[in-house]
């Protein structure tokens, strides 16, 4: 009998994008594969993989992912060529990539990467639908958060 492998929750995480909760509201996530060469699958497990300035560029009925920069490795093979900042296909199926293309198109909304992680042996993107913040979301959003910080540092000294 084999005894299977624990894993630790958020451990597959390999890249957040922490800017887009702040600059977004995100109504819809979507997970989405990702169509990628091999030099860039090492050097996601190496984590020199960058998806903060990222985001989803819908052209010709399919969705691309723009902006996000995969650092190749220097022990890489000297026969292909390493773009670090070219943009990959995301894999949808027609379904989501109608949705997709509606919210965006019609609502106004945006498309952002909001995370790269790994789904068994695949790596996936979670797609964030969103809407721009205002500059008084984002300071009413700091405040909120620095209230549930001295909330819980008031409730642990009334504890003590």
């Amino acid at each position: 009998m084999t005894k299977k492998k624990s894993h630790k929750p958020g451990s597959a995480t390999i890249a957040l994008n922490k800017r887009a909760r702040h600059e977004y509201f995100i109504e819809e996530e979507i997970e989405a594969g990702l169509s990628l060469q091999g030099w860039e699958v090492k050097s996601i497990r190496a984590g020199k993989v960058n998806i903060s300035d990222s985001y989803v560029l819908l052209k010709n009925g399919e969705a691309w992912l723009f902006g996000s920069t995969f650092t190749p490795l220097s022990v890489a093979s000297t026969h292909v060529v390493c773009d670090p900042t070219r943009t990959r296909k995301l894999l949808l199926n027609q379904r989501e990539l109608n949705s997709l293309f509606g919210r965006v198109n019609r609502e106004g909304y945006t498309a952002v990467a909001l995370s790269l992680y790994w789904k068994n042996v695949w790596v996936k993107v979670k797609i964030g639908v969103a809407k721009g913040k205002k500059e008084f979301d984002k300071r009413s959003d700091i405040k909120d958060r620095e209230w549930q910080v001295n909330k819980a540092r008031i409730m642990k000294n009334a504890n003590r």
